[in-house]
């Protein structure tokens, strides 16, 4: 009989999130043991051998190891995904994601609404490897416009930080396809699946910070990178060239996550600790709850701040009147997210008077967040794509946790 610890495909996401990777007999945890090992024993020379050629079980840590292996597994089946490796950080997981289709001469296209981090990487590391890349406003039509015959990959972010845009994910999955590219989502603020599965919307590629909902409380940082068994890579050259012998030949439908693992973990060592790995799965258990609560509180601050004097313009994606409220209330069912954005006269008079929101540059924590973005996640960002991005000098960008929606309230209202 299949083991239901490793078959989630049945349960509610709730279930998935409590139960998967936690096998079941005398003896075994009802949590993730933290296996703290740098390698791992063979009983021969033909043991090892092997391993080393196939890569599919245990060796050296960097590579693979147990909590690390069943953090991946809860991953892909929270997202709906066929594989998933872990990394260090949300960072980590974007230059992962990137190089696994891209090489020197490629070209991406992206969503300019995007965390800082990513923009810096899109427009100040990867031109240092030959890989160049044009930001545009998230609709296919720009995205569209934006195409060239060397483009490999389309990025854009599933609820986007901080402007809450929302893209539709299957136009773009079209766009991407029609020009043999591959389309990667930052689902960040998706909530690892809970919010969105864009694979099932026709993403390739989803990417993820787990040190944001995953974790959830402030204290871990990771990443993440999940695939699905869909994608074509007959028109990206790293998979095709060198005929019989290339990584789509030997590899076949496994070579998108072989490659990812190969770059992220073996290459690049951006191997996430399996101390994090059990914070981080521990951290998914109750994302449901918190997302969820968090969700339907930021809605209400927005529809209360929107009619608020002092207040100027107030963004997120539940609003009737943002711009792609419609994609949101299509693709996101169970809630519009947790960030927001509100514009205020005087941003250092108002964050040095809170008391319940606290000032960290940080997402997804249990804990209000609120943050200046102009001077802080996207002050290295050039003003125009701060703009772009949706960040103004008098934006604040609150995610919003788990207190009480009158305290939230009180607080904001002695701060303005």
């Amino acid at each position: 009989m299949t083991d239901p610890a490793h078959d989630p495909a049945p349960w509610a996401y709730e279930t998935a999130a409590v139960q998967t990777a936690i096998p079941r007999g005398l003896g075994e945890t009802i949590g993730f043991p933290i296996h703290a090992a740098a390698a791992f024993q063979f009983d021969t020379l033909e043991e090892a051998q092997e391993e080393f050629q196939v890569n599919g079980g245990l060796s050296y840590a960097r590579l693979q190891n147990p909590t690390v292996r069943a953090l991946e597994t809860r991953v892909s089946a929270l997202e709906g995904g066929a594989a998933t490796v872990a990394v260090a950080s949300g960072q980590a997981a974007t230059l992962t994601s990137i190089l696994s289709v891209c090489r020197a001469g490629d070209h991406v296209v992206s969503a300019a609404s995007l965390f800082g981090g990513t923009t810096g990487m899109l427009t100040n590391i990867l031109p240092l490897m030959g890989i160049t890349a044009t930001l545009v406003d998230g609709t296919p039509d720009a995205i569209r416009g934006a195409m060239r015959e060397t483009t490999r990959l389309v990025w854009a972010e599933m609820i986007s930080n901080p402007a809450g845009d929302v893209p539709d994910i299957a136009a773009l999955a079209d766009v991407a396809h029609g020009h043999g590219a591959l389309l990667a989502i930052d689902n960040t603020c998706g909530g690892v699946g809970y919010l969105c599965r864009p694979l099932e919307h026709g993403a390739d590629i989803v990417s993820q910070s787990l040190t944001k909902w995953a974790g959830g409380h402030g204290s871990v940082m990771g990443g993440s990178v999940t695939v699905g068994t869909r994608h074509d890579l007959s028109r990206t050259p790293i998979y095709t060239d060198g005929g019989e012998q290339s990584l789509l030949r030997v590899r076949g439908e496994h070579a998108l996550a072989w490659r990812q693992r190969w770059l992220g973990a073996h290459q690049i060592g951006m191997t996430l600790a399996p101390h994090s790995a059990f914070l981080i799965a521990q951290g998914l258990e109750t994302l449901a709850l918190r997302v969820s609560r968090e969700s339907a509180t930021a809605l209400a601050l927005a529809q209360w701040l929107q009619a608020h004097p002092r207040v100027g313009k107030v963004s997120y994606p539940g609003l009737p009147d943002h711009r792609f409220h419609a994609n949101a209330a299509r693709q996101l069912p169970r809630g519009q997210g947790a960030v927001l954005t509100f514009e205020v006269p005087d941003p250092s008079a108002f964050l040095a008077r809170v008391r319940v929101l606290r000032i960290a540059p940080n997402l997804g924590d249990v804990r209000t967040l609120v943050v200046h973005p102009w001077t802080t996640t996207h002050g290295r960002v050039p003003e125009a794509a701060r703009h772009a991005a949706g960040v103004t000098p008098t934006t604040i960008r609150m995610s919003v946790g788990v207190e009480d929606l009158a305290d939230l309230q009180a607080d904001i209202e002695q701060a303005l």
